[in-house]
């Protein structure tokens, strides 16, 4: 691996020009605030949270607990190739620019269309998660029922929320990021700390690394087990965050790759650590599982009404402040994919306010999350299908542009953050694992397949492709991503000839 010696904001903005785009954003994030925006976004606190209850009945503690670890590790994988490729190539549009240098027009479209698939859902996954955890806090302290329509107003709430951090400006939200990285660990040594210390009683340390339990109608354990992974494949979702803003970066293609490797390995040292103290203090396994908010249940029975709802109020903080830098991703993707003329009404969403912000494309993104959650009103696994948009949109997403760059082989000229020999090795582990990944988020998680237990992911990973397909067909001559004659590129090009 290598990286280089510091540059300037004007030699970033240079080679940005020299993708083919002219500067339109101002670079006032470091590089601290680059690793905290995708550290914000997989947010342990987020994801181990609203899906802690999923993983209680798709393998249990040893699931939880072993596939976390695996998962985690097989992501850094994909992290770290992705990263190189982030280095060659810093912009707002992330992973189809790569796509489209790497590959063509029709590999960067379809990938676009999946990114952006994933982070709408992300946003509708993250906001809807805080909604539900901040329902259940108001039922603690007032009594109310989590009724469906009470949660989406309370999501349509964060949104809006959210949508208005983010129009203030590139300032605010690297300051919240920053933050949030504090909030989030420290968060994290408080719930775990308090668990600890409180409860008398607590579950044996084989207990929490061999347990398993089977509640989703499956015979198979090794089918079940593989289920189980997708706790820890939704929350390791949305460090491309990191490529997103990079035009905002100082340092860009280094700082965007380091914040991408980085916001992995710590979010996978700190869900061990948050697992491990959730299953410790589990008192009543069926009545945790069968709760509406199962860490809420926990922090109950373990801490009596009053600690859990303090620590609630760090759960809800910390999805808020994830919500809000999934906001900021998407609506940084939103802009660059309108900027090459990829989405209906681009002109309106590309506008970047007097203080760099697109203000359009930030309305946009929490618009379309809304729209994501509003099935929720009558069916009961709509959350489920939202984050399987997330995870279906945003995996492929993540390896095409490593499968590309591998297929380019000696012609692909890497940025100063580079791999060095074991790019193709960490590469092609990388694309196995999105591939396994992407079939695990497909499969049935609940048998029997009824309406109200069929896995929707697949259909709407079919119907997005379409989607992607016919407006390809209808409007591609508007899609305009630069490209730029390399010279290095075209000296290594005429080598391989």
């Amino acid at each position: 691996m290598s990286w280089p010696l510091r540059t300037s904001p004007a030699h970033e903005d240079d080679h940005l020009r020299s993708l083919g785009y002219e500067p339109e954003l101002v670079r006032r994030m470091g590089p601290f605030g680059s690793f905290a925006v995708s550290f914000s976004v997989i947010s342990v606190l987020s994801g181990c949270m609203t899906l802690f209850g999923f993983g209680l009945v798709t393998g249990g503690p040893a699931v939880m607990m072993w596939g976390w670890i695996g998962v985690g590790l097989a992501v850094l994988l994909v992290g770290l190739a992705l990263a190189e490729v982030t280095s060659a190539y810093p912009t707002s549009g992330g992973l189809y620019y790569m796509a489209q240098r790497l590959g063509g027009p029709r590999w960067g479209w379809m990938t676009g269309w999946l990114n952006l698939l994933g982070l709408l859902g992300g946003i509708a996954g993250i906001d809807y998660g805080a909604a539900s955890f901040i329902a259940a806090f108001v039922g603690l302290q007032w009594g109310v029922a989590p009724t469906p329509g009470l949660i989406l107003a309370i999501f349509a709430g964060v949104l809006v929320l959210h949508a208005l951090l983010n129009v203030f400006g590139v300032r605010v939200v690297s300051l919240l990021n920053a933050v949030s990285v504090w909030w989030h660990l420290l968060g994290v040594a408080l719930i775990v700390g308090a668990l600890t210390l409180v409860p008398s009683h607590h579950q044996s340390l084989g207990w929490v690394f061999t347990h398993f339990e089977n509640g989703t109608g499956w015979s198979s354990s090794v089918y079940v087990s593989a289920i189980g992974l997708l706790l820890a494949g939704y929350t390791f979702c949305g460090y491309d965050a990191s490529a997103h803003l990079s035009e905002e970066t100082k340092e860009a293609r280094v700082a965007a790759p380091r914040g991408i490797v980085r916001s992995i390995w710590v979010s996978l040292l700190a869900g061990t650590v948050l697992l491990a103290g959730l299953l410790f203090a589990v008192q009543d396994y069926a009545g945790t599982a069968g709760a509406a908010v199962p860490p809420a249940q926990i922090f109950l029975d373990a801490l009596g009404t009053t600690g859990a709802k303090l620590l609630l109020l760090v759960v809800i903080g910390a999805q808020l402040f994830c919500g809000s830098a999934e906001t900021t991703a998407a609506s940084r993707m939103i802009y660059a994919f309108s900027r090459d003329g990829a989405l209906p009404g681009s002109a309106t969403w590309r506008r970047v306010s007097a203080g760099g912000v697109p203000v359009a494309a930030v309305w946009l993104a929490v618009g379309a999350a809304f729209v994501l959650a509003v099935p929720s009103l009558w069916s009961p696994v709509a959350y489920g299908a939202v984050t399987a948009v997330n995870v279906i949109g945003m995996t492929p997403s993540y390896i095409i542009p490593v499968y590309l760059r591998l297929r380019q082989g000696a012609r692909f000229v890497p940025g100063p953050w580079n791999l060095g020999r074991w790019s193709k090795p960490i590469g092609v582990a990388a694309v196995a694992w999105v591939v396994l990944l992407t079939v695990l988020v497909c499969l049935p998680q609940h048998a029997p397949v009824t309406v109200a237990t069929f896995n929707y992911a697949p259909v709407t990973l079919v119907v997005v492709l379409a989607l992607a397909w016919a407006w390809w067909r209808m409007a591609s001559a508007r899609f305009s991503v630069p490209v730029v004659e390399d010279p290095h590129l075209a000296r290594l090009e005429a080598q391989v000839v």
